[in-house]
């Protein structure tokens, strides 16, 4: 039973940073959210900070001060030297995890270098996971090693695969190939920002990592997307992809849910 939003974003304002792939015409208000949460018995989620708003995370902050710590959380966008004073201010304010955003020829960190050494010791003291937004071919190859930094790794809706046909795609295929999956969770979400039906996709993942490793999204509020979709029909799609229950996932991820029921 799927009983938590794993992925949203919330803003009530919407300047951008320098450079932003993207600007809302509008906000997505933190009441809309509970709203729709509301609507399809949900029983809480996570925030997770909007791309052009950059590593300000003030307003995603801000909406977690006024949410339930044991059913809300929140995953920022930081620089790799962020500081432990830093980091610590996000964890006292909800945040779990933080987010690689790579899409679109982002730049992936060096795994290697001391400064991501040093900042994935710093996410793993405090008990935080990494979550990875990245295109399928550009993640497939940099997965076992993601899956072996000593922290849970959360991958974005659905790993972004490439190909139509699951048996070819190359995230699909790094998946199934890892020698331990453990570490990893996947987030089924964002659907419709795929060219293809990612039902068969979410089958043959599952033949590899455990249901109760896997996280629904709705994507609200659907940026670039709002109409081709909407809240109802993200939602109604989780019955594609399987048994899900996300109780033990919320719980090690966000700290939220603790097995409880709707």
């Amino acid at each position: 039973m799927i009983r938590f939003d794993c992925h949203a974003h919330v803003y009530k304002t919407v300047t951008a940073v320098p450079g932003a792939r993207y600007v809302p015409e509008q906000p997505a208000h933190l009441r809309e959210w509970l709203g729709h949460q509301a609507a399809h018995g949900l029983a809480g989620g996570v925030i997770v900070q909007v791309s052009f708003l950059g590593t300000d995370n003030s307003q995603l902050c801000r909406a977690l001060a006024a949410l339930d710590r044991e059913r809300f959380a929140g995953v920022a966008v930081v620089p790799l030297d962020v500081d432990a004073a830093a980091l610590d201010g996000l964890v006292a304010a909800g945040v779990r995890g933080v987010r690689w955003n790579m899409v679109r020829g982002g730049v992936v960190p060096d795994l290697r270098a001391p400064v991501t050494r040093a900042f994935v010791d710093r996410l793993r003291t405090r008990g935080m996971h990494l979550e990875v937004h990245l295109e399928g071919p550009r993640l497939a190859p940099l997965l076992p090693a993601l899956t072996d930094l000593g922290l849970p790794l959360v991958v974005d809706h659905f790993g972004l695969p490439s190909e139509a046909d699951p048996a070819c795609d190359p995230l699909v295929r790094a998946v199934q190939a890892l020698d331990d999956p453990g570490a990893l969770y996947m987030k089924f979400s964002a659907h419709y920002r795929l060219p293809f039906d990612v039902t068969p996709h979410a089958e043959k993942l599952l033949e590899r990592v455990s249901p109760s490793h896997i996280v629904w999204g709705s994507d609200w509020p659907h940026t670039q997307n709002e109409d081709r979709t909407g809240y109802a029909d993200t939602y109604a799609r989780i019955a594609d992809w399987g048994a899900l229950d996300d109780g033990i996932a919320t719980s090690i991820l966000y700290g939220i849910g603790h097995g409880k029921g709707r």
